[in-house]
């Protein structure tokens, strides 16, 4: 069945469907521990790298990213419940630009979602080597068991994993909050936060400039900043898990967010300000929460800190890859990937399938590295390049998404909307312009510019692929037929 010029849909019959369906389960809060679990792992380190442009700088950078994330967020509230649909991103990209803009949407986001996990648990399986004491050699062997354990306990059934995300990100958070009360008798904040000079130098005696390296200072911490919400936007892939999307899924994006503000700002208030170590020092540091806590507690339980430290990673870990399963399997549903790809598990209605793809896909590309480069220059590739291809997809679905939602408020006005974002087209322009200058500056870093040559490989893989076969084996699934009913009513 041709619908529109070089694209043609396949016609399936109720089989297709029932073969591919969901089980709804997730109430607000599953949804709010689904938002702030992805997240979560990037208030325990990332962030702090940007400290080498100074405190300020870093403080003026989360400022502005929180406005993209807020600009953001509000749109997602507002187009979720309006199309509540498993494709998320690609859903809301389909219906305002048609195919190809949901489909390189949908491809962006594909890139994060499947290279963000293999990011996490090479970090997770560093802590746990040091841990057990385990030689580097066997650190892929910790990557395959932490993706064999959660890939599982997310193709058990939803009602666990939604259960088990809520417990880690609790337990993450909770975390946190010790820190914060345990920091707060431990800070000297004009010391040791303000501790960097003009050329980057430690100052014995902080009390250093707001802005060491000036205004360039704040605009190359953005891209650091992005860790501390980066992921909250996976939280529409659950519309059709979630038990009342047009009531909940709101609820559970804002909540989100504002739990990720509030987070964000006392640990970059707090973990540069404890005695001793300063934002020098953590510019440079791998676990700036550990080091905190063990200036704070001492170097004596170091291994019951780590401990606590890697459930933040967890948390994330088993979030995204939740995310990773139902993006692929939106993707395949609809036919732009190959269709088996979305078969849901018989009893328990799960992207089983969908999940170990891209699971596969991404242990495959940690081997290959590992393997082919060596454990050191493997290691560094997979910490750096893998996760700046995952940031660099995901700053391009952010345009993408926001580009969708003022052409949703354009072309389709009376749409159902049974939440309307504040902050209007105002809001997802300013999320344009601040993701935009982001990229930017992530350009700028000749180690980040590698990653995004690997990208493109990627997408020309992906682009190839569905001008060649998947335009021509559409199928009419929700997301679909949504944005087909509603290019043809003109105006919603």
């Amino acid at each position: 069945m041709s619908v529109s010029s070089g694209f043609n849909y396949t016609q399936v019959d109720s089989t297709y469907f029932e073969k591919r369906g969901l089980r709804r389960y997730a109430g607000v809060w599953s949804l709010w521990a689904l938002g702030v679990g992805a997240v979560i792992s990037g208030h325990f380190s990332g962030w702090n790298l940007g400290l080498a442009n100074g405190w300020g700088s870093m403080f003026l950078a989360t400022v502005v990213i929180a406005i993209m994330y807020l600009g953001l967020t509000f749109s997602l509230a507002e187009m979720s419940p309006a199309l509540p649909h498993t494709g998320g991103a690609y859903s809301f990209a389909r219906t305002a630009m048609g195919p190809w803009g949901g489909f390189l949407t949908g491809l962006a986001e594909n890139v994060e979602y499947v290279l963000t996990p293999a990011v996490i648990v090479y970090f997770i399986s560093s802590y746990m080597s040091s841990i057990f004491g385990t030689s580097t050699a066997m650190l892929p062997l910790w990557w395959i068991g932490f993706y064999i354990l959660f890939v599982g306990l997310n193709i058990v059934g939803v009602e666990l994993s939604f259960k088990v995300t809520l417990i880690v990100t609790l337990l993450a958070l909770a975390c946190l909050v010790v820190f914060w009360f345990s920091a707060l008798p431990a800070i000297d904040f004009t010391r040791w936060a303000m501790n960097v000079g003009a050329e980057g130098v430690a100052l014995p005696e902080g009390k250093g400039p707001f802005l060491p390296k000036g205004f360039m200072g704040v605009l190359a911490c953005l891209p650091f900043a992005v860790w501390l919400f980066l992921a909250i936007e996976q939280l529409p892939l659950a519309a059709e898990e979630s038990v009342d999307p047009a009531r909940d899924m709101p609820r559970g994006i804002l909540a989100g967010i504002f739990t990720l503000i509030i987070s964000a700002f006392m640990i970059l208030w707090l973990n540069p300000s404890v005695a001793g170590i300063g934002s020098h020092k953590l510019a440079t540091s791998g676990e700036p929460l550990l080091d905190g806590l063990k200036a704070i507690y001492g170097e004596g339980i170091a291994k019951t800190l780590a401990t606590v430290a890697v459930l933040g990673l967890v948390a994330s870990f088993h979030t995204i890859i939740f995310a990773e399963g139902r993006q692929i399997y939106s993707l395949s549903r609809a036919g732009y990937f190959p269709t088996v790809l979305s078969v849901t598990h018989g009893r328990r209605k799960t992207p089983h399938l969908a999940m170990t793809a891209g699971s596969v896909l991404a242990l495959a590309v940690m081997l290959a590295l590992w393997f082919s480069l060596g454990a050191d220059k493997g290691a560094a590739v997979i910490g750096g390049n893998l996760l700046n291809m995952a940031v660099f997809g995901a700053m391009f679905s952010y345009i993408m998404q926001a580009i969708a939602f003022i052409q949703l408020r354009r072309n389709f006005p009376r749409l159902h909307r049974p939440y309307r974002s504040p902050f209007g087209t105002v809001g997802a322009g300013l999320t344009v312009l601040i993701a935009a200058v982001t990229l930017y500056f992530q350009l700028t870093d000749p180690v980040y510019r590698e990653g995004v040559l690997w990208v493109a490989l990627w997408f020309a893989i992906g682009v190839l692929y569905f001008a060649l076969v998947g335009r021509h084996r559409l199928i009419l699934s929700p997301e679909e037929e949504f944005a087909l009913d509603h290019s043809k009513a003109g105006q919603g």
